[in-house]
């Protein structure tokens, strides 16, 4: 096989895994309450501000508006009428555009992995392959939630954003062969989290569009909610009642896109308050340039301090991905996240596939990818700047714990079963073998961490070696370190976290449908709470 052909290979390989792009609903709903910021008053009073449009905060938002005026401040633009991330068969257009207005916004950790967060009204459920599953029972006892209400605001969210999708011969392929090498049982079509192998929701329709967490403003109450475009909050304002009393949120600063600075504050009212959902990387950045945060830190950015909180920013997790991209001697389906194997050693197998993953190249095949579980390996997010727009640092330590390696390996022995198995036969090609393909990923521009270029490497440094994101990252503002059960934030009054910043662990294999369930459950609670029920 000739040199020119394997870089192909590698220039697909990167293409796929580094120019991911949104896509959403045809046909924009006429949101009569989202305007450009540039058009709010300089001056402005609501119930509840929601610093940021995204995955929790459009549900959130539109449950609150049906019992008090809300406002919710979005730092990107519009999901829709953008030709560039409306269909799924455009998959990778937007986040290869590195424009200020671009709806993701790349960053790069210390770790040397390429990363990027959103900058769109619909936040991270625009940047994701479209799976949608839900979090284990377990998963639900553990972070102390109420059962019933769970299941209720999951079914509010499936009604418009989740369908199931159809599956393709690859994808076919992949799910008959995780059962041949004993990822059993086969559950079928279900939201559910339960081992074994299954087929996933997808928040893709039949005609492959991708419908978000901002069409969940649909429910919202038109009079109850304003929503301002290209918002970006500089800060939470706090105040002081009394001398001994604690830190009060009662207004923001932000501006517009032309640099104009606006202010909305809280109308008088104890249940007021204010309600960042900027996610994992967006709320502690926003709570340390507000002077919530380790004290040496904000003083080293000549940050006024509220509140001494050190473990703003701590806990930072991203779940390793490592991927194998596998030619195929026949065509194969344009496809995303569809199938799951839920393995017992906490490994999670998915695949993609499609015929041309580049602009460079034109390539049949497809990757099959497995993440663990968790992860248990933690970092850390520091400011970098006192720009609200700048990126913050962040550091995931990725396989720092031997027990994330471990899963790493059994998973991509996993796949190596799977791409040998009889199910997926008429997929590969007979003379590339499995430690070829390994050779191959191990050889493809995918980080920025050094290679070893040795013809057989352990999986252990493979991993090491290939790790990359699928955007899962979590943790920075976690419940009982920073919020309260209630995500109320510690030492502090009216202010509360609500996205999947307050994560220890990544709920389910993929996280955006327990996010959008959480900004509507939550939504509830605080009504139930403010009318007293």
């Amino acid at each position: 096989m000739s040199l020119g052909w394997w870089r192909l290979v590698y220039a697909a390989f990167a293409g796929f895994l580094l120019f991911h792009g949104f896509s959403t609903s045809e046909n924009a709903p006429n949101y009569s309450f989202m305007h450009n910021a540039t058009s709010a008053p300089f001056l402005s009073y609501y119930d509840y501000i929601v610093v940021g449009g995204g995955t929790a905060g459009c549900p959130l938002a539109a449950t609150l508006s049906h019992r008090a005026n809300v406002l919710l401040l979005e730092r990107g633009g519009s999901p829709y009428g953008d030709p560039n991330i409306t269909k799924l068969v455009n998959f990778g257009a937007s986040l290869s555009d590195l424009s200020p207005w671009s709806p993701s916004q790349r960053f790069i950790s210390t770790d040397g992995v390429i990363n990027s967060r959103a900058r769109v009204l619909g936040g991270g459920s625009c940047l994701n392959a479209g799976f949608y599953t839900r979090a284990s029972p377990e998963y639900i006892r553990q972070a102390g939630w109420d059962g019933r209400l769970v299941n209720q605001s999951y079914e509010w969210v499936e009604k418009l954003v989740a369908f199931e999708p159809h599956l393709g011969h690859w994808q076919s392929a992949v799910r008959n062969g995780l059962l041949e090498v004993g990822v059993v049982p086969f559950n079928g079509f279900t939201f559910d989290h339960i081992n074994g192998t299954k087929v996933g929701g997808t928040i893709f329709d039949e005609q492959g569009n991708r419908h978000t967490a901002a069409d969940l403003l649909e429910y919202a109450n038109p009079r109850g909610l304003t929503v301002l475009l290209y918002a970006t909050v500089q800060k939470i304002l706090f105040r002081f009642r009394g001398r001994r009393s604690r830190p009060e949120a009662y207004g923001v600063i932000f501006r517009d896109g032309s640099g104009i600075e606006h202010r909305a504050y809280l109308k008088y009212g104890f249940k007021n308050e204010i309600i960042i959902s900027s996610g994992a990387l967006g709320s502690p950045q926003l709570l340390m340039l507000s002077g919530v945060g380790p004290v040496a830190h904000l003083r080293s950015h000549n940050i006024p301090v509220v509140l001494d909180q050190p473990l703003v920013g701590q806990g930072m997790c991203d779940n390793p991905m490592n991927a194998v991209f596998v030619p195929s001697p026949i065509p194969v389906e344009v496809s995303l996240i569809e199938v799951v194997g839920i393995t017992h050693f906490g490994s999670y197998i998915e695949a993609a596939s499609g015929e041309t993953f580049s602009a460079s190249a034109a390539l049949q095949g497809g990757f099959i990818l497995e993440k663990i579980m968790g992860p248990i390996s933690t970092g850390h997010l520091e400011l970098q700047t006192r720009n609200p727009d700048d990126n913050p640092s962040v550091t995931f330590n990725y396989f720092q714990h031997p027990l994330d390696l471990q899963r790493c390996v059994q998973g991509i022995q996993t796949i190596g079963k799977i791409v040998e198995s009889e199910s997926f036969s008429k997929f590969r090609y007979d003379y590339m073998s499995w430690p070829g393909l390994v050779n191959m990923t191990e050889h493809s521009p995918i980080n920025l961490l050094p290679r070893h270029y040795n013809s057989s490497i352990p999986l252990e440094t493979f991993c090491r070696d290939t790790v990359m994101t699928i955007w899962h990252y979590h943790g920075g503002c976690q419940v009982s370190r920073v919020v309260d059960p209630d995500y109320k934030v510690l030492g502090v009054e009216a202010l509360r976290v609500i996205d999947g910043s307050t994560f220890n662990y990544s709920p389910g294999t993929n996280p955006q449908a327990t996010v959008m369930m959480l900004g509507r459950y939550m939504g509830v609670k605080i009504l139930r709470e403010r009318l007293g029920n």
